[in-house]
C-alpha cells in the first residue's frame, strides 16, 4: 500500500511536470532502497564509447552512450544528454553515479520511456582529462566552449550513428554541478534544440537569470519540463534558488526540488536522475 501511494504521488507529479503546471517547490518521495544497486535478474542496457570528430576542438573526442535493454536499430529513440561536474569526465556518471544501474532498474520496472543517454566530456579542449588543476582558467573556459561542440559536432554525430528522433521534443539535457550550469545555460539558451532541461546542484557557471532566459514568454511555450534541484546543505544552493525565483516571478513553470539534508554529492544527483528520468518524453496523459 505504501509503495502504491508513492507511485500515485509520482504519477501525479509527472502529469504536472509534463503539462508544465508545476510552479512552486515540490517534495518527491526519496528514491527507494536499492534503486542504484545492480540487479542480476533483469535485462541490462549497453554502455559503449562513441568517437566523434570535433571541428570545434580540432580533435577526435569520446562520449559514452547508453542504449536501453531491448534496443533495436529499427526503432527511433529520444535522447538525454547527461553532463558531469568540474572534476569529472565522460565516466563520472557511470562510475560515481551508477547511471546505467539506475536506468536499468527503472526500465525493468517500466517506469521510464526507452531512451538513449549520451554522457559526453563537457570539457571541450584538446587535453580534456580531469587532471591537474581542474579549476584552471582554460579548463573552466572549455566548459563554455562545449556548447558549440555539443550543438555543432556531438548531436549531429549521434544522430548520424544512432536511430534517434531528430526533434526538439525528443531531446533532453541535464547535468550535475558544472554540468548543471551547462544544462541550464545550453538548454534554456537553445530551446529550438532542447525541450527538457534539468539542473542538479548547478554551479556558479550558471548564467544570471536575466541572461539565462531573457524571453520568458518563449520558454513558457516551448519547454516541456524545467527541473531545478539542490540539497539544502549545499553551499551552491543560491544559484538554483535565484533561477527558480526568476521563473516564479516571470510565471515560467519549473519543478523545484530542495533535498533535505542534501550536500553536493552523488546521493543528491542519483536521486535527481531517478526522478527526472521518469518524467522525460512522456505525454501529459501518462
Amino acid at each position: 500500500m505504501k509503495s502504491s501511494m508513492k507511485q500515485l504521488v509520482l504519477s501525479a507529479l509527472c502529469f504536472c511536470a509534463c503539462t508544465l503546471y508545476a510552479q512552486a517547490q515540490t517534495t518527491l518521495p526519496q528514491a527507494p532502497a536499492g534503486f542504484d544497486v545492480e540487479n542480476s535478474s533483469i535485462s541490462k542496457g549497453k554502455v559503449e564509447p562513441f568517437k566523434y570528430m570535433s571541428q570545434t576542438v580540432g580533435v577526435e573526442r569520446t562520449a559514452m552512450v547508453y542504449t536501453p535493454a531491448g534496443f533495436s536499430a529499427d526503432k527511433k529513440y529520444p535522447v538525454l544528454y547527461l553532463l558531469h561536474g568540474i572534476g569529472g569526465d565522460e565516466m563520472e556518471w557511470l562510475n560515481g553515479g551508477q547511471a546505467q544501474v539506475v536506468l536499468d532498474n527503472l526500465y525493468a520496472e517500466k517506469k521510464i520511456e526507452p531512451m538513449i543517454v549520451v554522457i559526453p566530456n563537457g570539457r571541450a579542449m584538446k587535453d580534456d582529462r580531469a587532471t591537474g588543476n581542474t579549476m584552471a582558467g582554460d579548463k573552466v573556459a572549455a566548459f563554455a566552449t562545449f556548447e558549440k561542440d555539443l550543438l555543432n559536432d556531438l548531436i549531429p554525430a549521434i544522430e548520424k550513428k544512432y536511430p534517434v528522433i531528430k526533434e526538439r521534443e525528443s531531446r533532453a539535457i541535464a547535468g550535475l554541478s558544472m554540468g548543471g550550469g551547462q544544462s541550464l545555460n545550453f538548454g534554456l539558451g537553445n530551446l529550438d534544440t532542447f525541450a527538457w532541461v534539468g539542473g542538479f546542484s548547478s554551479a556558479p557557471n550558471t548564467k544570471a537569470p536575466e541572461q539565462l532566459l531573457p524571453d520568458p514568454a518563449k520558454a513558457k511555450k516551448m519547454l516541456k519540463l524545467l527541473w531545478i534541484s539542490c540539497g539544502d546543505k549545499d553551499g551552491l544552493i543560491s544559484f538554483s534558488q535565484r533561477t527558480h525565483e526568476y521563473m516564479v516571478k516571470n510565471e515560467v513553470p519549473d519543478m523545484y526540488q530542495v533535498i533535505p539534508g542534501g550536500f553536493h554529492d552523488f546521493k543528491v544527483w542519483k536521486d535527481n536522475l531517478y526522478h527526472f528520468s521518469q518524467l522525460l518524453f512522456k505525454p501529459a496523459s501518462k
